[in-house]
């Protein structure tokens, strides 16, 4: 498993963007291309990560909204 914090990994998109909510709706001064302590990813296994998008997207596929719900719920915390 490749390491997921190393140098230069870029900002976690949901983070990023819960950072700029709290910056009053615009993009923090300090924030830039590289990840920082509040918008780095959140460490999670990648199996378990890629098992509930799998089933996410089976389910989208399925047209099955209740199914895609059931499955987002079983994704890591973020």
């Amino acid at each position: 498993m490749p390491d997921r914090k190393q140098n230069g990994q870029q900002p976690e998109a949901l983070r990023s963007l819960k950072s700029a909510a709290k910056a009053g709706s615009q993009k923090p001064r300090d924030q830039g291309l590289e990840a920082r302590g509040d918008t780095a990813p959140i460490s999670a296994p990648l199996e378990q990560e890629q098992d509930a998008a799998t089933k996410v997207l089976r389910e989208g596929v399925k047209k099955n909204p209740q199914g895609m719900e059931k499955a987002a719920r079983k994704a890591p915390e973020r």
